[in-house]
Parts: structure tokens; C-alpha cells; sequence
């Protein structure tokens, strides 16, 4: 009886626990301060610590037995309703409680953070669309730089000679490079790992996640190498206590430009040129076909390539799954969902109005 009594205590928790997280998110000067730059870093070194080391995903391996939880709850629920029905449904719910209650501990606070843009003093502005053509002939010429200083042949595709293993410490070496201009972006006992299901991440369309139980930045190995770098420092961005979208992808590019390796350069750039042209596209066709050809055919052939990766990964129940990850940003202070990882452009005009050497 005792023991019930603590689930029926945890489920009557949960909704105390999203008023005060509703409450807490209006203050992001508290949480930048006593969370996200005071206990969170504390909390990731150990996560980081305790299971680096390992050579495989312990986030998969608890993702994987959540689900099936899942699924046996689901079988006992239908199976002995009439029973066990409300009993079960405490039980659903503590469990629901102490999940909630460690994600917002151990990751989710940091949505609520102050915005980057504060942190590196940079203007928060409306962009024109001249500005946004300005970043564009900026990306266009460093990508094409990058790709013919790797192909020495604007039209060859770009092929990364590393494995997953040597990408992530290249990764980790690329922020201790950014960390010389940017400090609080130092990073330090590194956990990435490749995801033991890449093959179900690509049918959801992820390239990447961080698990926020475990710490883990998880990298889906099967996707372009070429996309590597930049998705590997966009997940360790988030590692570091950094959970909006459009900002990890900022940080994952200053991370990747700043290495010394020239694929890491290379793969930085083509990210957010990429971005930059949906903008493009969005506001004038006819200017987004100018700017297309000037980039190296090589670099097109990169973008091709992508796509007709996550092409071929195409299914019915993705749309379903995207949307439900849209209702989980709009649910943490990114009010556009999806659209957020977009708002890297916005973070680059800024960035390149300060720093137009960069």
C-alpha cells in the first residue's frame, strides 16, 4: 500500500510540475544564471563522465526498453481495464512524472535560457532582403573556397576521408578552438556517439539528437559525410546547454569554421548556405536561381546528394512524426517549431555585420 501511495503521489506531482515550470519559464535571467551556466554544467560533465567512456548509446538502450514499457502498458491497460484501470493509469502517470521531472532537470531548462543573441552582444534585428543576399554571396564564395581547395575541381563532390570515431574528435578539437574566442562554448570529457538506430533516425528524418536523460549526443552515422561535421557540432551544442535549434546550428557552424580541419570548414559552410538559400527562395525566385549558379557544381552535387539521401527514406508516417516534434518546440519556447532551425540565418547576419572577416 505504501508503495502505491508514493505513485499516487508522483502522478498528483505532474501537474504541479508543469505550473511551476510554466511559471519558471517567464524568468530566463534566473535560469541562465542558476541553471543553465550554474548546476547544468555540473550535471553534463557527470552524465559525460559516467558514460563517454562507453562505446555505444546508453540513450538508445533506454529509449529502446521505454518503449517497450510502452507498448506492455499498453497490452495490460486494454487487457485488464475493467480491473486494474485506474491503477494502471496512476502508474502511466507517476512514471510520466519522473520522466518529466528529469528532463527538465537534467536538459530542459536550458529552452528557457536568455537568447544567445544577448550572451555575444549581437544586434537582434529585422534583416532586409539586400542583407540576406549579402550573407548569401558571403556563404556562396567560402563553401566554393572550401570545395575547391579540398577537389581542386569545382565540379567534384567532396568526399570525407574519416570515420565516424575520428569526426567526433575532430569535433571536440574544433570547439577547443572555438573555445579561445568564445569561452562559454568550451567543451570538455566528451560523449557523441554514432545511434544504434540510425536506420529508424533516417526514416524519421534526424540527423542527429541529444538525449536528455543520459547526456549523450547522438549522431545518425548513415547520413551524408559531408553533413557530418556540422551535425556532429550542432548535437554538442546542445550538449553544452544549448537547446534552441537556430542557435545550436549557429554555434555547430562557429564550432565548425573555426577547426583547423578543411572538411569540418567545408561541411560548416554548405549547412548554412543551404539554410540561407530557402530564405532566399522564399522571398524572390528569381534572385534565389542567380545566386544558385553561382555556387561549384561540386557543391551542388553535395546538395543533391542529401537530398536524395533523405529522399529515399521518404515515408507516410514521417509528417506524423514531424509533427509531433513541432508540437514539442512550440512546447518549449520555439514558438515557429520546426521553422526554428531556419532562424540560423538571422543569428548570421548579425554575426557577419560584427565580424564580416569571418
Amino acid at each position: 500500500m505504501k508503495y502505491k501511495k508514493q505513485q499516487l503521489w508522483l502522478a498528483a506531482s505532474l501537474p504541479l510540475q508543469i505550473l511551476f515550470i510554466s511559471w519558471l519559464k517567464s524568468y530566463p535571467e534566473w535560469i541562465e544564471r542558476y541553471y543553465s551556466t550554474g548546476i547544468y554544467p555540473y550535471i553534463s560533465y557527470f552524465f559525460r563522465i559516467t558514460l563517454g567512456w562507453i562505446p555505444f548509446s546508453v540513450g538508445d538502450l533506454l529509449l529502446i526498453v521505454v518503449v517497450f514499457l510502452g507498448i506492455r502498458f499498453l497490452y495490460l491497460f486494454f487487457k485488464k481495464f475493467r480491473k486494474k484501470g485506474i491503477s494502471l493509469l496512476i502508474r502511466l502517470f507517476s512514471f510520466i512524472s519522473v520522466l518529466y521531472f528529469c528532463f527538465y532537470l537534467f536538459w530542459g531548462l536550458n529552452y528557457f535560457r536568455t537568447p544567445l543573441i544577448n550572451s555575444l552582444n549581437l544586434k537582434n534585428q529585422t534583416y532586409s532582403t539586400e542583407q540576406l543576399i549579402s550573407l548569401a554571396e558571403v556563404l556562396v564564395q567560402k563553401t566554393n573556397d572550401q570545395q575547391l581547395l579540398i577537389t581542386q575541381d569545382t565540379l567534384e563532390s567532396v568526399i570525407v576521408p574519416y570515420k565516424p570515431e575520428e569526426l567526433y574528435s575532430k569535433a571536440t578539437q574544433s570547439y577547443n578552438e572555438l573555445s579561445k574566442t568564445y569561452p562559454q562554448f568550451s567543451y570538455h570529457h566528451p560523449s557523441v556517439k554514432s545511434s544504434l538506430m540510425s536506420v529508424l533516425q533516417s526514416y524519421n528524418g534526424a540527423a542527429g539528437y541529444l538525449n536528455p536523460l543520459t547526456g549523450e549526443a547522438q549522431v545518425n552515422y548513415k547520413i551524408p559525410k559531408t553533413s557530418f561535421p556540422a551535425t556532429t557540432c550542432h548535437e554538442i551544442a546542445h550538449q553544452i546547454g544549448f537547446s534552441a535549434e537556430n542557435e545550436a546550428n549557429f554555434i555547430g557552424f562557429l564550432a565548425a569554421i573555426h577547426s583547423k580541419d578543411k572538411y569540418f570548414q567545408y561541411s560548416g559552410y554548405k549547412m548554412v548556405l543551404r539554410y540561407t538559400l530557402v530564405e532566399i527562395y522564399k522571398r524572390d525566385k528569381i534572385v534565389y536561381k542567380t545566386v544558385l549558379e553561382k555556387i561549384n557544381g561540386g557543391v551542388l552535387k553535395d546538395f543533391h546528394k542529401t537530398k536524395d539521401f533523405w529522399d529515399q527514406y521518404e515515408n507516410p508516417i514521417e509528417p506524423i512524426l514531424k509533427k509531433g516534434y513541432d508540437t514539442y518546440l512550440k512546447a518549449n519556447n520555439q514558438k515557429s517549431g520546426t521553422k526554428t532551425y531556419n532562424y540560423v540565418v538571422d543569428l548570421l547576419i548579425s554575426y557577419y555585420l560584427n565580424n564580416p572577416s569571418r
